[in-house]
């Protein structure tokens, strides 16, 4: 994962192995630290690569354990600063989609539980290669052209793979527009809804949809996921933003559960997408 938000945290965790290495009492090897804090050596060497998030409860006894207690506040500083990250579109498609999507599909891999909410658009894991496709390439013509197109339509098809997983559930909600809005030819759309219809009755898919005609006690507004209770990733048209403290994940979940309340679930959300379908083939 090459994103901001990662290299900040691959720098923490050098820093932290410096930390390590530099022991008043004498250097510590990764299991020595381990044993000291009472973790897994897993956790020790996750957090000195960059591939886990550091809590400041983490830190604090990193600090201890390695006898630099006067170091949590430089620690707890370097946390707070990609705790709240925000990753410019055009600045990170410079270097093509590829990156992003390995990115976030590098936190799926990991991730059991997601909520997610779409106003507009079908959601990645749910779109077809063809869907995929067009929504893939107008966000490249709007942000700089992008030519690795096809390959991030493969990489967002690869990721759905995630669904058949053992373990995995995926919680979605979307708006009736997201049914509607022809980002694509009407044969693709009608695909696409298809496709939502037939995903109705997976065991790791629950599908909500506002219909248009539903009280909202929120504007349906900006998409986003939450990811296992721990990280949030939220979108707008000039950057994406990765938000993993406790309040803003807290916040996110409420937003999810307040829109939750005006979704049809079932035979209803059926009946919303058969009538969107139905507007492509008027008779």
């Amino acid at each position: 994962m090459s994103t901001d938000y990662q290299q900040a945290r691959v720098a923490l965790g050098v820093r932290l192995r410096e930390l390590r290495f530099t022991c008043p009492g004498g250097r510590l090897t990764g299991q020595q630290l381990a044993q000291r804090l009472g973790w897994p050596g897993s956790k020790v060497s996750k957090l000195e690569n960059g591939k886990q998030t550091a809590t400041p409860e983490d830190l604090r006894a990193w600090a201890d354990a390695t006898e630099q207690p006067g170091v949590y506040a430089e620690l707890a500083a370097r946390l707070a600063g990609f705790e709240s990250h925000i990753r410019s579109w055009r600045r990170a498609l410079a270097n093509g989609f590829k990156p992003l999507h390995e990115g976030l599909s590098a936190e799926i891999d990991r991730t059991s539980e997601m909520w997610l909410w779409e106003e507009s658009v079908i959601p990645g894991l749910l779109q077809t290669p063809e869907y995929a496709r067009h929504v893939i390439q107008r966000y490249s013509e709007l942000l700089g052209g992008a030519s690795d197109v096809e390959a991030a339509v493969r990489s967002r098809v690869q990721r759905q793979e995630w669904l058949y997983r053992p373990g995995r559930k995926l919680h979605v909600l979307t708006w009736e527009a997201a049914l509607r809005s022809l980002i694509c030819p009407p044969s693709v759309l009608a695909a696409q809804l298809d496709r939502l219809t037939g995903m109705l009755g997976m065991d790791t898919v629950e599908l909500g949809v506002i219909p248009f005609a539903a009280s909202v006690k929120i504007v349906p507004a900006n998409g986003f996921w939450v990811l296992d209770d721990r990280l949030v990733v939220a979108e707008d048209w000039h950057a994406e933003m990765w938000l993993d403290d406790a309040d803003n994940v807290a916040l996110y979940a409420k937003v999810w559960a307040t829109l939750r309340e005006s979704a049809v679930y079932g035979s209803d959300a059926h009946n919303v997408i058969n009538a969107a379908r139905r507007a492509l083939n008027p008779r």
